[in-house]
């Protein structure tokens, strides 16, 4: 099996990248599926997590149809809760985060979260190591049944906004994501899969009282390029 080593030499690459985020602040996380614990660069506070927080919301929801206590089909809305799914996490859709927070409601999300690892309160604060932490987990299948882990994740991909971690990456990688955007809040957080391997990334960006986000849309580049380069050499054998 390939190995999931996180470059060492990342830590000073990284580092550098983040000596250019001039007013405002930048937290990053990588970690590698099967591989231990996020490995962390730049600010590690919590972040609003704008709607990268509708995961949380979508897996507790699919833990309730694992435990009897809901269903895909009962109708939230005009449409039934697995529309609702989609539509939240595909098309971001703030609605169907509505009606699906509303169905679980704040306490079990609450202890849904902590069940896994992630203080979670209605604040929607994260950071990016527990975003990392909650992706590698969701991927390996700790979290949810094979075919309710297939569906969410395939709701990942394809999204109405592919211009942030995705756009960075080479077509030879498969990506799975989920951007957030609100206020000064702009993140994207990601799982990345080539050949066997699997990583979560998450980059969290928040500049407070403005809306120019090219910069840090550059920054979420740059990260992207050099964290892929680190870990999926372009030029490394298969196997």
């Amino acid at each position: 099996m390939a190995t999931t080593a996180i470059p060492a030499g990342l830590q000073d690459s990284i580092d550098r990248i983040l000596k250019g985020a001039e007013g405002y602040r930048v937290g990053v996380a990588l970690a590698a599926v099967g591989g231990g614990e996020p490995r962390t660069y730049g600010d590690q506070s919590p972040f609003v997590a704008a709607s990268t927080g509708k995961l949380i919301t979508a897996a507790a929801y699919y833990h309730l149809v694992e435990t009897g206590e809901a269903t895909l089909e009962q109708k939230l809305g005009n449409y039934n809760a697995a529309f609702q799914l989609k539509s939240m996490i595909n098309r971001s859709t703030n609605d169907s985060w509505h009606l699906l927070r509303n169905a679980v409601g704040y306490p079990r999300l609450i202890r849904y979260a902590a069940s896994i690892g992630i203080p979670y309160d209605q604040q929607n604060l994260l950071t990016p190591a527990e975003m990392a932490l909650f992706l590698t987990q969701l991927y390996s299948g700790g979290l949810l049944n094979r075919e309710h882990t297939e569906q969410l994740l395939g709701y990942m991909q394809n999204t109405n906004v592919e211009g942030l971690i995705p756009a960075a990456c080479r077509p030879d990688i498969t990506v799975h994501h989920k951007y957030g955007l609100l206020n000064g809040n702009l993140h994207d957080v990601a799982l990345l899969t080539f050949r066997e391997r699997t990583y979560a990334l998450a980059i969290y960006t928040e500049i407070a009282d403005s809306t120019d986000e090219a910069e840090r849309i550059q920054m979420i580049h740059t990260l992207t390029e050099t964290i892929v380069d680190a870990v999926f050499p372009p030029s490394q054998p298969s196997g």
